[in-house]
């Protein structure tokens, strides 16, 4: 039975998993305004529900914090990262490249939880992590071109969760404080797409604008839940569970956006999941270990 961390971080992952299908929705606009708008809204969702739940007192003590800003300073950097180039991934036709990027994470995040955080793993972890790791290698190689995509979108997002196990505020606050921080940057290219003929402005009509504070919903509530999650989830398993988010992806470029699915990608599903039977079955060897010793 997972806990409440865990379950708030899965929920999360189901959320992102589902995403790539809203995003075509605004593919008229360039990426990069794209991610402006997003963090703009994303501020203001969180903006007005932290205002209306009279939390704006904890915002103010945040901000005055200037180890817990520049924490959220990196970390909101490194998601606006994450979030343009996923965009960029998804409206372009690229949503198996953003799936085997969420492939690479949970590599990633264990190898990290188990150097950095000596989070402990015994052997049948291991090669469970290498049997990972090799089904990410053949997939790369058989799509025939260095994954530096899949690289950026994986590593920011790896990045992003160590940065937030060291924040201590409240995950709304932890993002109303990120979005601030890019706030400049979201000016910036909303600014720049719209003078150019490529924002909102020039591409939707009516009812569309709606989808402008609807990507700042669709953007919140996972990362909210994420932050809430993630300080009590282990790194190895908010790496495991991780695998949910690219399989739903993968499924949905597939199924829903007809992108071609390869021998490379069928070798990456058998890979990947012998190896999340393999850690799992470790994990469960811990426990079990665990509980002798405290009998």
């Amino acid at each position: 039975m997972l806990r409440r961390g865990p379950l708030y971080v899965l929920a999360c992952y189901v959320l992102w998993g589902i995403l790539p299908l809203f995003w075509p929705c605004l593919g008229a606009l360039s990426p990069l305004c794209v991610l402006g708008y997003r963090i703009l809204f994303s501020l203001a969702v969180v903006g007005c529900y932290l205002l209306l739940s009279g939390r704006w007192g904890e915002v103010r003590a945040v901000l005055k914090d200037r180890r817990e800003m520049a924490r959220l300073t990196a970390s909101g950097l490194v998601i606006a990262v994450n979030w343009g180039s996923f965009i960029w991934a998804v409206n372009s036709g690229h949503v198996l490249d953003s799936s085997l990027a969420y492939y690479m994470y949970p590599v990633l995040s264990i190898f990290i939880g188990a150097v950095f955080f000596r989070e402990r793993m015994n052997a049948l972890q291991w090669a469970a992590v290498a049997l990972m790791a090799a089904g990410v290698a053949v997939t790369a190689v058989g799509q025939g071109v260095f994954p530096w995509l899949a690289l950026v979108i994986g590593g920011s997002f790896v990045l992003y969760g160590v940065v937030k196990r060291q924040v201590t505020c409240e995950s709304a606050v932890s993002l109303l404080a990120e979005s601030l921080v890019t706030l400049p940057l979201a000016l910036a290219l909303i600014g720049f797409a719209e003078s150019g003929g490529q924002g909102a402005i020039a591409a939707l009509h009516g009812w569309q604008f709606l989808l402008l504070p609807a990507a700042g919903a669709v953007t919140a509530v996972p990362l909210v839940l994420f932050s809430k999650g993630i300080r009590e989830t282990p790194y190895t398993l908010a790496g495991v569970l991780m695998l949910v988010n690219p399989t739903l992806q993968l499924l949905v470029g597939v199924f829903c956006m007809d992108e071609a699915f390869t021998a490379a990608h069928a070798v990456l599903f058998a890979f990947v999941w012998t190896g999340l039977a393999l850690f799992m079955a470790g994990n469960f060897l811990l426990r079990r270990r665990a509980g002798h010793e405290k009998a």
